[in-house]
Order: structure tokens, then sequence, then C-alpha cells
């Protein structure tokens, strides 16, 4: 598998930890991630934002790692907010997960299915 991540020279650069373009080749294997809510095995639902990202990034890898991959096969993740006041938490909830992988990203203010979670994260891997 070849990924490239590639961000055009006359185009404004990304900001906020993510590529504008990843090409992939190669590929044997491609997983897509239903989108992942805040809640945990028994049903709890963390109280803070940071929690519940970090709760919905755990439920993700764990989903990849049962399908034989990890966070650093995202090429792809679509992130639904609940509020944009969430933007500058998300984004450091995503880097301190990501590292320095930076996938392509979408970030969607959206009105979330319950109303008690604050995001919902779906993601696209390649193998």
């Amino acid at each position: 598998m070849d990924i490239q991540y590639i961000n055009a020279p006359h185009a404004r650069p990304p900001s906020g930890g993510y590529t504008h373009v990843v090409s992939v080749s190669d590929v044997t294997r491609t997983v897509y991630v239903s989108g992942q809510i805040p809640v945990t095995r028994d049903g709890t639902v963390p109280d803070t934002f940071t929690a519940q990202a970090e709760l919905a990034w755990a439920n993700i890898e764990a989903h990849l790692r049962a399908a034989g991959m990890g966070l650093e096969n995202i090429v792809k993740h679509t992130t639904y907010l609940s509020d944009r006041a969430y933007r500058a938490d998300n984004e450091a909830v995503r880097r301190k997960v990501l590292g320095d992988h930076q996938p392509a990203l979408t970030i969607i203010i959206a009105d979330i299915y319950d109303e008690v979670w604050l995001l919902e994260i779906e993601a696209i891997a390649v193998q």
C-alpha cells in the first residue's frame, strides 16, 4: 500500500492537523467505520465534550483493532459536532489521539441523533 499526503502549493494550506488530499494506491482492504458515538459498552455517556470525544475515538480504535487495523490506517474521517463552540476542544482531542497522523478531514455542525451526544465520528481506513 502506498499513501501520499498532498496539499496543493497554490491553495490555502491546511490548519488544524489534517491533509487536503490523501492518495492511496495498492490497497488490499478498505474498512468503513460507522459513526461512533460517545457511549460506553454499558450505556454511560460522559458529561464533558472532551470525555465524549476521547470515548468516540476509543470506540473507533477498538473497532479498527477488531478489524486488524489501527488509527494509523485512517485515511479520512468525518466529525459531526452538535455545536461549533466545540471546535477547539475537538481539534485538541483529535491531535492528541492521532498525533502526527493527519488524514483527510471533514467537520460538520449538525443536530446529533441523541441530544446528550455532543459529537459523532466516522472513519475510513485502508490496508
